[in-house]
């Protein structure tokens, strides 16, 4: 299943690209939003990984008055205990699975791609790739939460168990409150996750400083 440019950007390297970086983007936005960033993530010119970059579908979402955008899930209330609708999560969790087979087949293997996302995207990959049953090259998780709040995913898979997560979050952000990031991490280190986290001074969104940082991760992970 090759991806089409209706459902997703891709960025080439340079040279053969060997690993992958599947980027899901935040509510009503699109793959194009996070497209841009690849050159300022410092990675070296001949770098050999794949930027994937997929627009998720078209639906109404409760919380903006049921107005149609591009949303990974339905958000049914600002309470975190029960704010995404988990059968959308699901629905969104086996496009995700398509797309990561999709580069398997490429002939990236799964250890050499990293499950990356930012708010409603970040919410699906730590979804995805906890629950994933082929160990990944690392998880990224940006400004986002748990699906179900202060509780990791039915389904944990051990694959994924030692591999690395990274966790950023704005200090400011008026979305997604800052105790809802914590409130993830906790909850992975408590069940023995490698989860790294840093705070940034920002709203919801990413910083220049944060983007050279998670080059330097990316790079560790897949360079």
């Amino acid at each position: 299943m090759a991806l089409t440019p209706e459902q997703a950007i891709i960025v080439e390297p340079n040279v053969k690209a060997e690993a992958c970086v599947i980027w899901l983007h935040g509510l009503g936005d699109s793959g194009a939003g996070f497209a841009p960033v690849v050159p300022m993530l410092g990675l070296p010119q001949d770098h050999n990984v794949r930027f994937v970059f997929p627009h998720a579908p078209e639906q109404p979402v409760t919380i903006n008055g049921g107005a149609v955008m591009r949303s990974w899930y339905d958000i049914k209330s600002m309470n975190l205990l029960d704010r995404a609708d988990m059968s959308g999560v699901q629905e969104s969790e086996a496009k995700v699975k398509l797309i990561l087979q999709d580069q398997i087949e490429s002939g990236i293997p799964a250890h050499r791609i990293v499950l990356a996302g930012f708010s409603q995207g970040g919410v699906l990959s730590l979804y995805t790739g906890l629950r994933y049953p082929e160990k990944l090259a690392g998880i990224m998780a940006l400004s986002c939460y748990l699906p179900q709040g202060d509780t990791l995913p039915d389904g944990l898979n051990d694959a994924n168990q030692h591999t690395a997560v990274l966790q950023h979050h704005g200090e400011q952000d008026p979305v997604v409150p800052i105790s809802a990031g914590k409130m993830a991490n906790q909850a992975l280190l408590n069940a023995g996750y490698d989860a790294q986290w840093k705070n940034f001074p920002m709203p919801h969104s990413v910083l220049p400083q944060q983007l050279t940082e998670i080059g330097q991760w990316l790079s560790k992970q897949l360079l």
